[in-house]
């Protein structure tokens, strides 16, 4: 195996910078659709990139403190708790996707506005419920919307979290273990 593939898979503070690198990613991408091609993101797309970038924050605290394996196990555990709360909200935004056109209700206030008029509690529920902004689709690429691919996404990152903080670093302790004990 490539000696740099290696080391991403196998040691905690390089697969960590590599799930900031693309938490980064994805945000970067997400501001480029929206100031570079035009597209106005909806409130669940919005309470997305906040998961994205609390799993990047994640990411990066986990690889610049390179704890040991009780820190690296709580890392991986927020880590995934960050990742699932955007499987979460993407998941309920393709589903509102899925509906069919005039079930969904009708577009309601931005969310500045709502942040500026409601307790943050509010604000949760009523963007959670969706809205018909947020059944729009209007970027796709192999026929699945944004919205499919953060959950990709967030699957993935929440899989490399627990591989890199829980069961790489433990099979590669074992594995040498293993090879001092059969010298």
């Amino acid at each position: 195996m490539n000696t740099l593939l290696k080391r991403i898979i196998t040691d905690r503070r390089i697969g960590n910078f590599a799930g900031f690198l693309v938490c980064a990613g994805l945000i970067a991408y997400a501001l480029y659709s929206q100031y570079g091609l035009g597209f106005e993101p909806c409130p669940l797309c919005i309470f997305q990139r906040i998961a994205v970038m609390a799993a990047g924050a994640i990411f990066l605290v986990a690889a610049l403190h390179n704890p040991r394996v009780t820190g690296a196990r709580i890392y991986g555990l927020l880590g995934f708790v960050a990742a699932l709360s955007g499987i979460l909200i993407a998941a309920r935004h393709v589903w509102i996707q899925a509906q069919p056109p005039g079930t969904v209700a009708a577009c309601g206030a931005t969310l500045d506005y709502m942040l500026d008029i409601l307790p943050v509690m509010d604000v949760i529920t009523k963007v959670l419920t969706g809205s018909g902004e947020c059944a729009q689709i209007n970027w796709t690429l192999l026929g699945l919307s944004m919205p499919w691919w953060v959950l990709f996404a967030c699957a993935g990152l929440g899989l490399w979290t627990i591989w890199v903080n829980m069961i790489a670093p433990s099979l590669l302790i074992d594995s040498r273990a293993v090879f001092l004990h059969d010298r």
